[in-house]
């Protein structure tokens, strides 16, 4: 039974497995490099924010699985020991360890990570911007700002679904709309591409049973330009009672 793995295979598993698990490790490495070049070579501060975003979270967590990956694999290619029993227990103690590890740096990355975030987004938002001609661009109130808003993009503001700055040279008269998203949450409309189309009533058509699912009808207004629509969704079928 001791000799169930031979000297030969261990030692071909531990220099080809290393290699792979630096491979994957570097893979890792040099998805946060791409990511962390992107944004540094990215100069306008609107597209930044967005970057950030829509991809931060995101890249760290592939990039910090593929080092654990990595790192997991090749701390089991650095043992001697052609004893199968402490080969297989090595393997399964540092995949637990490895999968403790992915569950806190996914937990943080979900749960506390954000708050960094957004204290980024914040400063890269109200960051003052530069005009074409290298003046520094001023920032408008929501009072000022209407004067430079259509009657589409100010319903989506009274909606809270999107929130726009207005940027201004005050001297050439250079203007820079940026888009953000809004408090509260709406469907662009089909008819006048805006985002404000909101949930105005649900209706139970068919009621869910044991044995059938049932269906919702959401009934959508848009608060621009009346459009209104409809969409089915589905409710699950109810569970069987719990009989003691």
């Amino acid at each position: 039974m001791t000799n169930l793995i031979s000297p030969e295979l261990l030692s071909n598993w531990n220099q080809y497995g290393g290699y792979f698990a630096i491979g994957i490790a570097g893979i890792g490495l040099l998805t946060f490099l791409a990511y962390y070049i992107k944004l540094l070579v990215t100069s306008d501060y609107k597209t930044r924010y967005d970057y950030i975003n829509m991809h931060e979270i995101n890249m760290l967590w592939r990039g910090a699985l593929l080092i654990i990956i990595g790192g997991t694999l090749y701390f089991n290619t650095i043992f001697e020991e052609s004893k199968w029993l402490w080969f297989f227990v090595r393997i399964f103690l540092s995949s637990m360890i490895a999968i403790i590890l992915g569950v806190i740096i996914q937990n943080i990355l979900k749960f506390y990570y954000p708050f960094f975030i957004e204290k980024r987004l914040k400063k890269l938002r109200y960051t003052p911007r530069t005009s074409p001609d290298g003046r520094v661009m001023k920032l408008l109130s929501e009072e000022e700002e209407d004067d430079y808003l259509d009657k589409g993009m100010q319903a989506e503001e009274d909606a809270f679904s999107v929130d726009y700055d207005v940027w201004i040279d005050e001297e050439s008269g250079y203007t820079k709309i940026e888009k953000y998203n809004g408090r509260l949450q709406a469907l662009q409309c089909s008819n006048c591409n805006y985002q404000t189309l909101k949930i105005d009533r649900e209706e139970v058509v068919k009621s869910a049973t044991e044995f059938e699912e049932g269906e919702l009808m959401k009934y959508y207004a848009c608060s621009y330009c009346s459009h209104k629509e409809r969409k089915s969704f589905k409710i699950a079928k109810l569970k069987d009672p719990v009989v003691e």
